[in-house]
């Protein structure tokens, strides 16, 4: 939902509300409105999928709540009401590779880390799709409230793409583990009602009272102690911080997924609008399994004088 919107609506609720305060971005829509920082990935043409600079831009105005005590919480969303990210823009993922992926893994834990540390809570408010790295988002994200439109799901297996700088982490723990498996090596998919009875967000409300029902967790807690709040989401990531060695991991395994064959082809696919080929991939490998099992099976694995010679019929 786009910040003019947003501001709209809440202008209407409150006429006396003081002015927000607002940052310059290119990317995102931020601004500070009643003690709450709202930030807008402003990407609608591409259903809010995110680059390098959206996620600059989404740290830097995150780290800018520190500068204001008294703001409550912060809201993060997306433009327009067809989609609240639909993750990594393939036209800046295609550019991966292992000698540059850190430059995007850097940054997508940079703004995990920004939004689990920030001393305030982070509520993601979704609003249709919010897939992928956007579904990694909402993750990270302290609460979840979604309109009845919503739907969340893990892609990668479809792209050629590895969740794993969020959603190998927490999804088993939100939801079970055999659950999880199923969502993200079958890319399931999950509708906002569904999402809420299997634990995976906290709210779905219908499309029209997202931003009232929004704002009414944000009056809530402007009504409870600062100190308290803070305290208690530090003790509350206690136990999932202990993951951080995982998302090194998950780190270095994306690392090798970028640039390869495997990941072109499911992007292009995409891009292109038809099904992805990974059959190939399967096949080639078979085939290339079993000759070397045959160049074993002659003694390839030898310098040439110390093979054995063929038999003569």
């Amino acid at each position: 939902m786009p910040a003019s919107s947003t501001s709209k609506a809440r202008k209407a609720a409150n006429p006396s509300a003081p002015k927000s305060m607002t940052r310059n971005y290119q990317d995102i829509l931020y601004e500070v409105k009643d003690q709450v920082a709202w930030v807008t990935i402003n990407r609608p043409r591409v259903l809010n999928a995110f680059r390098e600079q959206t996620l600059d831009e989404m740290i830097d105005a995150l780290k800018s709540t520190r500068e204001d005590p008294s703001i409550v919480c912060a809201v993060v969303t997306g433009a327009g009401d067809k989609s609240f990210s639909a993750g990594g823009d393939f036209f800046a993922m295609k550019r991966l590779n292992f000698t540059n992926a850190y430059m995007w893994n850097d940054r997508m834990l940079g703004l995990a880390m920004t939004i689990r540390g920030l001393p305030i809570p982070v509520i993601a408010m979704v609003n249709g799709w919010c897939m992928g790295g956007g579904h990694e988002l909402a993750l990270w994200c302290d609460l979840v409230i979604a309109s009845e439109n919503a739907v969340l799901g893990q892609t990668g297996a479809k792209v050629g793409a590895c969740p794993t700088v969020g959603a190998t982490q927490y999804i088993p723990r939100l939801i079970g583990e055999r659950l999880a498996r199923e969502m993200i090596f079958c890319a399931r998919r999950f509708g906002a009602k569904e999402a809420v009875e299997v634990g995976l967000i906290n709210k779905c409300v219908p499309q029209k009272d997202l931003l009232q029902e929004t704002l009414k967790w944000c009056e809530t807690m402007k009504g409870h102690s600062a100190l308290t709040l803070r305290m208690t989401k530090k003790s509350l990531n206690f136990e999932s911080d202990n993951l951080y060695a995982s998302w090194q991991h998950g780190m270095e395994l994306l690392a090798h997924v970028w640039g390869s064959e495997e990941a072109k082809e499911g992007m292009n696919a995409f891009l292109a609008g038809r099904a992805p080929d990974f059959q190939k991939f399967r096949l080639r490998a078979k085939k290339e399994l079993a000759q070397y099992v045959d160049g074993c099976e002659r003694d390839m694995n030898a310098p040439p004088d110390m093979r054995r010679k063929k038999a003569k019929n």
